[in-house]
């Protein structure tokens, strides 16, 4: 069985490991095998959103979870705009776009309701007020039952955590990427609010094949590091896991993450990361040991 963790003070149980579906593809037979075998595991959350794959994503989502809906904590985004006839998107936090695009999202998902709705970015140029009004009404109709943000700028998670009702934040959070640790994890377990984390496996650096991911480096790390990383990563794991179940049980072994959402675009890679959930809880000389590694990063030019 899974362990099931509570998404901030919502009435949403989560598995401790969910299903990042960015990384499904495009392939609706595969993606759909992917998201079967994942709730035979015990996963129960589901993250997407309306920019991956041009909806594409929410649609093959929907698809597969259409006949077993009550079964699922289902969390889409919201806020990058696609501009018909043009490339890319732009960004809009506004309340009419939010409360437009919500319905699209309902659409392409085949649901008339969405368990965690999260604004997808953020800045403090936004008017926040009006995104937060828009989240609020969009809860009170009934159309989603909680909402959150995806960010990683500790100045507008501050301004969410002040005013809004969030039950989440999404960030992205790893052994390598440990800038949470200093702002942000401390100020969401005051405020009862849970982080998300994804990225747990860095790009897949953190796992047994992670030597082909390190030419292009990661964050503060230069590619001549990272495989003196991993080295000592593998042998800190010793016989008792992989590094990629050390990787994924480092992030949860904080009591502000309520779940890590790896991607798989395999049924092998999702196998690899379930297998994490078989495996004990990282002891607190492991974590010592990890955090020893390196002296971890700061959040510099996202504020």
């Amino acid at each position: 069985m899974m362990n099931k963790n509570r998404l901030g003070q919502s009435e949403l149980y989560v598995s401790e490991i969910g299903l990042g579906c960015m990384s499904l593809g495009t392939e609706e037979a595969k993606a759909v095998a992917i998201v079967d075998e994942a709730l035979a595991e015990g996963i129960n959350f589901l993250d997407t959103a309306d920019l991956y794959d041009a909806g594409l994503n929410e649609e093959i989502v929907g698809k597969a979870i259409r006949h077993r809906r009550a079964d699922v904590v289902l969390a889409t985004k919201v806020g990058n705009r696609r501009i018909p006839g043009q490339d890319g998107w732009s960004w809009d936090a506004s309340k009419s776009y939010i409360k437009s695009a919500v319905k699209d999202s309902l659409r392409r998902l085949q649901t008339d309701y969405i368990d965690l709705y999260q604004l997808h970015g953020g800045t403090m140029e936004d008017r926040i007020g009006e995104t937060i009004e828009a989240f609020e009404e969009l809860k009170q109709d009934g159309v989603i039952r909680y909402y959150g943000i995806s960010s990683i700028r500790p100045n507008v998670i501050r301004e969410y955590v002040k005013h809004s009702g969030i039950v989440s934040v999404m960030s992205q959070y790893n052994i390598l990427d440990r800038r949470p640790e200093e702002e942000v994890l401390p100020l969401l377990a005051e405020h009862g609010i849970s982080l998300i984390a994804r990225g747990p496996l860095a790009g897949g650096i953190l796992t047994e094949y992670g030597q082909r991911k390190m030419a292009k480096g990661y964050l503060n790390y230069s590619s001549a590091e990272l495989p003196e990383m991993h080295k000592r990563l593998v042998e800190l794991a010793g016989s008792t896991r992989s590094i990629s179940q050390t990787a994924l049980r480092y992030p949860l072994a904080h009591p502000a993450v309520a779940v890590i959402i790896p991607g798989a675009s395999s049924l092998e890679q999702l196998r690899q990361n379930v297998s994490a959930a078989k495996t004990p809880p990282l002891s607190a000389e492991e974590l010592t040991a990890v955090q020893n590694l390196h002296p971890g990063n700061r959040y510099t030019q996202h504020r």
